[in-house]
């Protein structure tokens, strides 16, 4: 069997090592909505840098509890400001690494391909074209999702009508499969979600002025010595990370 000098054998063994010690990891607790940016980015960023991007999802409040409790996120990218004003306010994230990063826009979606349009606003009568069906919403006390769509409906005046005929799920994710394998005829998600989803069409965009805006702030947990953090979040502003949020439907912010 050929041998490999000893000499030649430790240079390798060595600059092996050397590599595995350059390649860094960083985690990121990301809003469930970003899903299928966020796994274009992370493949890129890895492929450039040998860095190891791991993304943890889930809804907002849900990240932003598991922070709260010492998990070992390094970055936070939730859909809703007032998460992360709650962990700014504890202490929890770095304050000068913070930027309101992304926006998005609410639509009301129905399962299928042919989906009739339905004219957003206060006679739209959500309720009647429920029928018997439900409408599928992300938690709408805690989930960001779920906060704009309440919201929204107060605003048009469509929540009394609807609100015990509200199906809703842990994330926006959630809601969005609700409607895509028909257990729902209708529901609310972000634009970004729809994009995501072929078996779902867009039947009507709510008005800005019916919600508050949709920002989506990204910012480094608190005391996680990463030396990625800065390099990644500086990344997330760049135009490669940008082009792929748009073209899963966001809209950028900074």
């Amino acid at each position: 069997m050929y041998r490999l000098p000893r000499l030649c054998l430790a240079l390798i063994t060595a600059f092996a090592a050397t590599s595995a010690a350059w390649a860094g990891e960083i985690t990121v607790f990301a809003a469930a909505s970003l899903k299928d940016a966020l796994d274009d980015i992370a493949a890129t960023y890895q492929a450039q840098t040998g860095d190891t991007v791991r993304v943890s999802l889930a809804g907002s409040s849900t990240l932003a509890r598991q922070i709260e409790q010492g998990a070992p996120a390094d970055i936070f990218i939730s859909a809703h400001p007032g998460w992360m004003d709650r962990l700014e306010q504890a202490g929890l994230i770095a304050p000068d690494s913070r930027v309101d990063l992304l926006g998005n826009a609410l639509v009301l979606i129905a399962h299928g391909h042919r989906a009739p349009p339905l004219r957003i606003g206060p006679d739209m009568a959500l309720a009647m074209r429920l029928g018997e069906g439900r409408l599928a919403m992300a938690l709408v006390d805690a989930v960001p999702a779920g906060i704009y769509g309440k919201a929204a409906l107060e605003h048009l005046g469509q929540w009394p009508a609807v609100a015990d005929r509200v199906v809703q799920a842990e994330n926006v994710r959630a809601a969005l499969a609700l409607v895509s394998l028909g257990e729902a005829p209708f529901g609310i998600v972000y634009r970004s979600d729809a994009v995501a989803d072929a078996a779902v069409t867009v039947v009507g965009t709510f008005p800005a002025e019916s919600h508050p805006p949709i920002i989506y702030p990204a910012a480094a947990v608190a005391d996680r010595d990463n030396p990625l953090n800065r390099a990644f979040l500086a990344y997330l502003r760049g135009d490669a990370a940008g082009a792929a949020f748009q073209r899963h439907g966001f809209d950028l912010l900074d």
